[in-house]
């Protein structure tokens, strides 16, 4: 009797595949010279309709999700599938998320995208740590409900909703410059407006 020999990925990345969606068949290709009837003798299991050694053929794509994504899906179940490597990408993705927060946080009072790069901080945690992908679910959740409530308001009711955003934005400018930078911006709008 020829010894079996297991080929393919670990059983972590045939449960993370079909967790995800994917029809997964262990069949393998019969190797040259043996024919396909040999299954029962080479140690196939009947449960998973006639299958090989455990190999992985992945045999239909998730719908509406890009090719890029799956992708990378595929890679992190490697990765997560072995122990170093579950934890080299928890510390990678604990340290890449906790950089990218804290360049958002202390962008918050300066003009630029310091939200924007919180909230991309939290898509990076959100990769390994579920706390972090209950949070940003939550947040856009939210973010989705108040821009679908005030696209169903009347037009003089979002004009004043932009009206407070901007006024709400030109005043964190406004202060973040003259107590980050010591530019005062209305004193010089009033000393230009007082030499005319």
């Amino acid at each position: 009797m020829d010894p079996v020999v297991v080929s393919g990925p670990p059983n972590v990345v045939v449960r993370a595949a079909e967790k995800r969606g994917y029809e997964v068949s262990m069949e393998q290709p019969h190797p040259p010279g043996r024919p396909a009837s040999d299954d029962r003798r080479s140690g196939s299991d009947t449960r998973t309709g006639g299958a090989g050694h455990g190999g992985v053929l992945v045999t239909a794509d998730r719908p509406g999700r890009p090719r890029w994504r799956e992708r990378i899906s595929t890679t992190l179940a490697l990765v997560r599938a072995n122990p170093t490597g579950r934890i080299t990408l928890k510390i990678v993705v604990a340290i890449v998320g906790a950089l990218v927060v804290t360049i958002g946080i202390a962008l918050i009072p300066l003009p630029g995208p310091g939200w924007l790069l919180v909230i991309a901080g939290l898509g990076i945690w959100a990769v390994e740590y579920h706390w972090a992908r209950r949070l940003l679910a939550f947040t856009r959740r939210h973010v989705y409900a108040w821009t679908n409530w005030a696209k169903r308001q009347s037009l003089p009711l979002r004009f004043v909703l932009g009206s407070v955003g901007l006024l709400f934005v030109g005043t964190v400018v406004w202060l973040s410059l003259k107590y980050s930078f010591g530019i005062d911006l209305v004193a010089i709008a009033l000393d230009y407006l007082g030499a005319r």
